[in-house]
């Protein structure tokens, strides 16, 4: 599989991580397994309709589709071939870019031509026509930015700072002095954070830890699991395992060895 990624334009880069395309054009089989990882932010795919299509729970995804927070793994099963372009938001931006109450969509998709009638963009209809995936991401990014100027919400400044502090740290942050140091209780912190990530604080940090984990095994830099939960601030290797299986469908040997990350957080499962 072909695998790229892409830097968003300036303008949307408090918004976007970076845009992804795969493609297979070799014959494949007719059904494939994967599994999507908790990765702490959402995003938007479009498939490309000559080509193959996701399916979860047999239930075939739209088109083009926005998911939100996962909680754990998702199994996903492709029929066909792969031809498909994404995009990989910042957590916040379901909020920052469209409006939306982002727990409404926690473990959840939403197809993208509900959001077009709001602006009259044809977006469907012009990535099908577009050639290639430069022409398909300027559509995107058009797509975005009207999304982004047509939205009244005003950034939290201080849910972004929790955010970032959250992220920053790995995950490995003692919440409790991160309210006091916002002057916030457990309570109040958790429903604003919910309201602008989609999930609660907590959650989001054993996501962040997770993905730490996952990003020290990516780059092989470790000799042992238990030093990968050492430096994780897990309590134990066992407390890593249960985690990992969580949050990403299958134990850390599993994901070295029966498995292949063809886009970052999706691992096609080997047979």
């Amino acid at each position: 599989m072909n695998y790229k990624t892409y830097i968003p334009t300036e303008n949307l880069n408090p918004y976007v991580r970076f845009f992804w395309s795969l493609d297979n054009s070799m014959e494949i089989a007719p059904l494939q397994s994967f599994r999507a990882m908790a990765d702490g932010c959402p995003g938007i795919i479009f498939q490309h309709p000559d080509d193959g299509c996701f399916y979860q729970k047999e239930k075939a995804l739209p088109q083009i589709f926005l998911y939100g927070q996962s909680t754990k793994f998702t199994e996903l099963t492709l029929k066909g071939k792969m031809n498909a372009i994404g995009i990989y938001l910042h957590p916040s931006s379901l909020k920052l870019i469209f409006g939306l109450n982002p727990e409404e969509l926690t473990d959840s998709c939403l197809d993208v031509n509900e959001l077009c009638k709001k602006t009259g963009f044809s977006l469907l209809e012009q990535l099908n026509d577009a050639k290639t995936v430069k022409q398909r991401i300027e559509i995107l990014s058009v797509f975005l930015f009207l999304h982004i100027k047509a939205n009244d919400f005003n950034k939290n400044e201080v849910m972004a700072y929790a955010l970032s502090a959250i992220m920053r740290s790995g995950g490995n942050i003692i919440l409790r002095d991160l309210q006091e140091q916002l002057q916030m209780s457990e309570r109040t912190f958790e429903r604003k954070f919910k309201e602008y990530v989609g999930i609660t604080p907590k959650l989001f940090t054993r996501i962040c830890r997770f993905q730490s984990s996952l990003n020290q095994m990516r780059n092989n830099t470790f000799e042992k699991l238990s030093d990968v939960a050492f430096q994780n601030d897990y309590s134990d290797q066992s407390h890593f395992i249960r985690s990992f299986r969580e949050f990403a469908g299958f134990s850390p040997n599993q994901y070295q060895n029966f498995s292949k990350e063809v886009v970052e957080n999706l691992s096609q499962l080997k047979k």
